[in-house]
């Protein structure tokens, strides 16, 4: 990522707040300068899933601007974000960004991000997909972005949720670009 280390991160309504909460945590511990956006939905959820609420989300990020404040400085090409993630991707998030409808904060930084050629990772979150989800995120890929659904790997062996959130984040961040990132790497089959 290139100086200044700058992410933006954003975390919608969709189920998985748990991976945007680590997200931030890691990026902290990897030295990145985190811009934080999160919607009154995500807020609700993180409430559910997690406990936490906004003024607890905003402390996780050295950075946090209101959905609405699109005036903030990630709204700008001029302002050097190194990448963006939202973790977790609503399919609401998902459609606004295809179709470039900067309605709020988070897919205005999203259409900075594409618009820049900067990389924009979406870890969407909706099972079944229907037809819209999947012509949306094509959308999305024909303009740059990376959809990054947070699927486990089970071939590590993983003994818990957390080792399986934590290699998800590690794998974004990696992806990325971010120095430092480790996600846990496949060494193949072993005979026997």
């Amino acid at each position: 990522m290139p100086a200044p280390q700058r992410l933006t991160v954003g975390i919608t309504g969709a189920t998985g707040a748990i991976y945007g909460v680590r997200l931030l945590a890691r990026a902290r511990a990897l030295g990145l300068q985190t811009h934080l956006v999160v919607t009154p939905a995500g807020v609700l959820n993180a409430h559910h899933e997690l406990g936490l609420d906004r003024q607890a989300l905003d402390a996780l990020a050295d950075h946090a601007h209101a959905p609405g404040d699109i005036g903030a400085c990630i709204a700008s090409g001029s302002f050097a974000s190194a990448a963006m993630v939202v973790a977790p991707c609503s399919m609401r998030s998902l459609a606004a960004i295809a179709h470039g409808l900067s309605d709020n904060l988070l897919t205005r930084a999203a259409d900075v991000s594409l618009k820049e050629r900067r990389p924009l990772l979406l870890m969407v979150r909706e099972t079944p997909l229907n037809l819209a989800h999947l012509r949306n995120m094509t959308a999305v890929t024909e303009m740059g972005g990376i959809i990054f659904p947070p699927l486990p790997a089970f071939y590590h062996r993983p003994t818990s949720i957390d080792a399986l959130v934590d290699d998800t984040v590690e794998r974004a961040l990696a992806l990325l670009g971010a120095p430092g990132a480790q996600p846990l790497a496949w060494a193949g089959l072993r005979p026997g």
